[in-house]
């Protein structure tokens, strides 16, 4: 399953729509600007919200939290004692589950894996519409809204290091 994203110009509170290879309108990523912690919500063409991501408010490192119906699916660090800069983990809520994501997040050409197994591709190299990339879910049985809500997460704490945001 492919998607593509329409990267967002402007910083935090801008909305922006994903949409499939078809370019149907899939999901929306809604930012909520002029709140404490940086805020997203992933919801449906129909305006449902899927997904909440939040970024935690006490932390060592920046974190994000990624809930869905009040319930935490996950949560998003940059990688401990990595000596790649470009290298994050997803701990499942389940305590047990980590995927790995890595490559060039500023860039938006990275993978999402699960034990060495290859979940989702984020890349612009397919693409040549400007300030777009796209995200190929390889695995049927991924969930793919988590894994957009991955993809935003690590880019926007990506950034944010950076001093884009």
């Amino acid at each position: 399953m492919r998607f593509l994203v329409r990267d967002r110009i402007l910083g935090i509170g801008d909305d922006y729509w994903i949409e499939d290879d078809h370019g149907n309108k899939v999901f929306l990523v809604d930012g909520k600007a002029m709140r404490l912690r940086d805020t997203f919500e992933l919801k449906d063409a129909q305006g449902r919200v899927l997904i909440d991501i939040r970024q935690k408010m006490f932390a060592l490192r920046d974190t994000m939290v990624i809930e869905r119906g009040g319930e935490t699916l996950a949560t998003v660090r940059r990688k401990r004692l990595s000596l790649l800069r470009n290298h994050f983990r997803v701990e499942l809520a389940d305590g047990s589950t980590e995927l790995d994501v890595s490559g060039r997040i500023v860039d938006r050409e990275f993978a999402v894996e699960y034990d060495g197994e290859l979940l989702a591709v984020v890349s612009r190299r397919w693409l040549h519409v400007r300030e777009t990339y796209g995200v190929d879910v390889v695995r049927e049985d991924a969930d793919p809204a988590l894994l957009i809500a991955v993809a935003v997460c690590v880019i926007h704490l990506a950034e944010k290091e950076r001093g884009d945001d």
